[in-house]
């Protein structure tokens, strides 16, 4: 009987060879966020029925209510979106080869490349680094979070490629690498030549289109709906509770909206962000892109509140650039109808001093929502 193994510890040289045991053994991982709380580990572990659990010190504490692998499951990951309940999803060995070999072909990385990984590996997108290492064969030098001294030190010892997330870019140098793989949020207004910008999830076994341009192997389709539907042989199959992750068809429905431009994948947010104003669409993502340009703006999320004559109103909640005066509502309404149609400008406008985010620095638009919805009642 094959085992799911709980690594209940920080991203080190000592997490790979527990992952390298694991593997000789037979059996599959889980690595558990070191971030959470006590008690959310402890929910996540119950979730996910390990057989046991090993922590830093390389203890090991077994457990009764364990569910065993099957066929040749080899890896657990919990989902990391902005809202509800995580789902863990299943990975072969197959469709974790497919990735590294894809995004390893893609990048171009060669013999002489390094990986730093300085990302949570608790999400797909940091621990897909130490595994396309494993599975590859590149070196990868591996930090427990992330520092920007550490990442320069990296650099200069060695390490040519890196995975980050844009907070995380605007703390470094980008031409101390040779390529950066960035993703986790939306990307920073001017990217560097060097930084290649990926949309992935973790059932899509971390970034699948890069630049826009799938990898090979993978296919696209937009739906009559707008969804954005993946294809491929990286691609998870199946929830830890065996629900199906892909369609009849082998489709994976993403539930985010998107579009082609020029040959090349826009992504306008989840489906379920979509404003409809009166009868009329709003892909917040569009208006986004366009107020994130705007002198007077830092920061942007845009949002659905309730409105008694349109339905929804569309929101901008704004962090304003601390070097200029707050935008008024009338400088972003313009803004917007100069690029969309006067539907899409925004109704209403909060200016705030931060954004409630996720660890990967993505805006939890769900709490801005309860958060103005509640001020509105006031």
């Amino acid at each position: 009987m094959r085992e799911l193994v709980a690594l209940d510890m920080p991203a080190s040289d000592h997490f790979v060879d527990a992952i390298k045991s694991i593997w000789n053994d037979g059996d599959g991982f889980v690595p558990i966020d070191q971030r959470l709380p006590h008690n959310a580990k402890r929910s996540l572990i119950g979730a996910v029925k390990p057989s046991r659990v090993i922590d830093s010190s390389g203890s090991v504490t077994k457990l009764d209510e364990s569910i065993p692998l099957e066929d040749d499951q080899c890896l657990a990951m919990a989902t990391s979106g902005t809202t509800g309940t995580p789902k863990i999803v299943m990975f072969t060995m197959d469709q974790l080869e497919a990735s590294a070999r894809a995004t390893s072909g893609y990048i171009g990385v060669g013999a002489s490349d390094k990986w730093l990984c300085c990302i949570p590996v608790a999400h797909i997108g940091g621990l897909s680094v130490i595994l396309r290492s494993l599975l590859v064969g590149n070196p990868v030098e591996v930090h427990s979070s992330f520092d920007a001294g550490d990442v320069t030190d990296a650099a200069r010892r060695g390490a040519t490629l890196v995975s980050l997330v844009p907070t995380a870019l605007a703390e470094i140098d980008p031409a101390i690498f040779r390529r950066i793989v960035l993703g986790g949020s939306k990307p920073p207004r001017l990217v560097p030549e060097n930084v290649m910008v990926t949309y992935g999830l973790t059932e899509s076994g971390s970034g699948v289109v890069y630049d826009g341009s799938p990898l090979p192997g993978l296919e696209i389709e937009i739906s009559s709906r707008t969804e954005i539907m993946l294809k491929g042989p990286m691609l998870a199959t199946c929830f830890r509770n065996g629900m199906p992750i892909q369609d009849e068809q082998g489709w994976f429905h993403t539930k985010d909206a998107g579009r082609f431009n020029n040959n090349k994948l826009e992504v306008f947010g989840r489906m379920d962000e979509v404003i409809n104003t009166g009868g009329e669409n709003v892909f917040p993502a569009e208006i986004e892109s366009i107020l994130t340009m705007h002198p007077k703006v830092r920061q942007v999320a845009v949002i659905a509140l309730p409105d008694p004559r349109w339905g929804e109103a569309v929101t901008a909640v704004i962090i304003p650039n601390p070097d200029l005066d707050a935008p008024r509502l009338e400088e972003i309404r313009e803004a917007i109808k100069s690029v969309l149609p006067p539907y899409c400008a925004p109704t209403r406008l909060h200016i705030v001093d931060k954004m409630p985010t996720t660890n990967l620095g993505k805006i939890q638009k769900h709490l801005l929502k309860q958060l103005f919805t509640q001020k509105n009642r006031l």
